[in-house]
């Protein structure tokens, strides 16, 4: 049997060509790290499909995040490559394109870190996950000049093989933070003390339950937690709208 893979810690590192995420990707994928243990941001993929016509004036795309089958066809074929890839608006660097677990948070994180954030855009969510902000925010930066960034959840025991591959792939900036990025559940969520604080925060107690159902029903059926994930967010925000708070607590009047 396949010894389980452990991400305990994560890389990042920015990227200034397109060329160079797809070929790190691969790289990572060789070396034996899940697609659903790599995330990647940018706003200048190539495509032959305006970005713009994705965007709703809500912070995600309607419908949630696509899968990387579809997004593949047009930002790239490594992007078929990872999970969950959609289109969200980050105040201070505009309409970027996320790919992996980083996209599900970030569409958690719409109605609290990001849109909550007094400027601090995309700095206030890496921050929360736990980088420096000086880091964060120099990542921010390059991603509105329009480079890359790449996140990789790997073993401990293996951080300095791993930023080695990735630097020499082309990364820059490269930063190690001591945890893998959260999940909801280290499973299926049985209750609300089994939700990460990341997403209880942003729920009232029945969006909670919503989330949870969705959740366990899509992972009992694909094993998927980052489809799974997104599934829940989903079903919330179709669910219920945000409070004063940024909360989602507010029942959405059927009509």
């Amino acid at each position: 049997m396949a010894e389980e893979y452990k991400a305990e810690r994560t890389i990042s590192a920015i990227f200034k060509e397109q060329n160079q995420v797809d070929d790190v990707i691969r790289r990572l994928l060789d070396r034996g790290v899940p697609r659903d243990h790599i995330s990647v941001m940018g706003r200048n993929f190539q495509s032959q499909t305006r970005i713009a016509g994705f965007i709703t004036k809500r912070d995600v795309i309607l419908g949630g995040l696509r899968t990387g089958a579809i997004f593949g066809s047009l930002f790239g074929s490594f992007l078929s490559l990872l999970t969950g890839v959609g289109v969200l608006f980050i105040p201070f660097v505009g309409p970027i394109v996320a790919a992996g677990p980083i996209s599900a948070l970030l569409l958690g994180a719409a109605s609290g870190a990001i849109a909550g954030s007094a400027g601090a855009g995309l700095v206030s969510v890496l921050a929360t996950l736990g980088m420096p902000e000086d880091k964060a925010a120099v990542y921010q930066t390059r991603l509105q000049a329009g480079e890359f960034l790449l996140m990789a959840e790997v073993p401990a025991d293996r951080v300095g093989e791993f930023q080695l591959l990735i630097e020499s792939a082309g990364g820059e900036e490269t930063h190690t933070m001591e945890k893998a990025l959260p999940h909801p559940c280290s499973g299926r969520c049985n209750s609300p003390e089994d939700l990460s604080s990341e997403v209880r925060s942003h729920l009232s107690p029945e969006a909670q339950n919503t989330f949870m159902e969705r959740y366990n029903a899509v992972l009992d059926e694909n094993n998927d937690q980052t489809q799974a994930e997104q599934a829940a967010w989903e079903a919330v925000f179709q669910k219920f709208d945000e409070d004063e708070n940024g909360v989602w607590s507010k029942a959405k009047v059927s009509t």
